[in-house]
């Protein structure tokens, strides 16, 4: 769905076997995919990543095997002598709580683990966006890039729901489908971005890696309301805030005031 898992899932398999990633290539399994759906959501990396590892480490135990053998291979020939040879990895997380049993109502355990985000909007002298810093904190980054990529798009989905992104519809009906009036920030008048990833590896997960799917746009609204203010003076309780001066870039002209 877009959150980097096979990149992620293949590095496992590296860091476990030592093999390079051009020998690997990942396939989804269809016929799994209709019992329990899509990964959706922040945990793929966590949870792949950490059944990944457990599969690796098998192959790399029969691989080193297989090298002490015939000691003058390498790794790359030796995984020949393992062709047809399947490895598996399970991770549960069976200790969140499940909705309706009694504990749910007197201390649930809702989530496999938590993240933290802290961002700041910077604006010009005439109100509009020159910067956002986005710390995140991460577990561990499997992948900077990726991570650092994901935070990026998360802001510019938050900046799009805190100003200028909306869907009117009377009765139901969408007044447009035009995605010109939806009110998406153009690419041109996207700010400086700069992404602070905090990785302190939590205790589940592949290597202590915390979801980052929807956390890069939990804290923009807010930040982009605080730093409003500051300019202004205003205080905005509804979003989109499209009345003010950071918006005007992104609002379309079909909802722009005349």
């Amino acid at each position: 769905m877009g959150q980097g898992i096979y990149t992620a899932t293949m590095q496992a398999v590296c860091e476990e076997t030592g093999l390079p990633a051009k020998m690997m290539h990942v396939r989804w399994d269809e016929e799994l995919g209709r019992k329990c759906g899509e990964t959706w959501a922040s945990r793929g990396t966590t949870l792949s990543a950490a059944a990944a590892r457990e599969a690796a480490k098998k192959l790399a135990a029969d691989l080193a095997e297989a090298v002490r053998l015939k000691a003058d291979s390498t790794k790359e020939q030796a995984l020949a002598t393992l062709v047809g040879k399947e490895y598996s990895g399970e991770y549960v997380l069976s200790f969140t709580t499940r909705p309706g049993t009694p504990e749910w109502v007197l201390n649930p355990t809702t989530h496999l683990t938590f993240s933290y985000s802290t961002q700041v909007v910077f604006l010009d002298d005439q109100g509009r966006m020159n910067q956002v810093v986005a710390a995140h904190d991460v577990g561990r980054a499997i992948n900077p890039r990726l991570c650092a990529e994901q935070m990026e798009g998360g802001v510019h989905m938050g900046l799009g729901y805190a100003l200028s992104e909306n869907f009117p519809s009377t009765n139901g009906v969408p007044h447009s489908l035009a995605m010109r009036d939806f009110g998406l920030v153009p690419a041109k008048h996207m700010p400086e971005v700069d992404v602070i990833l905090i990785e302190v590896p939590d205790e589940v997960g592949g290597y202590g890696a915390k979801g980052v799917g929807e956390i890069g746009c939990v804290a923009t609204a807010g930040a982009v309301a605080g730093a409003l203010h500051s300019y202004d003076g205003i205080r905005r309780f509804r979003l989109p805030m499209q009345d003010a001066p950071a918006a005007a870039p992104s609002v379309p002209k079909s909802r722009r005031k005349v």
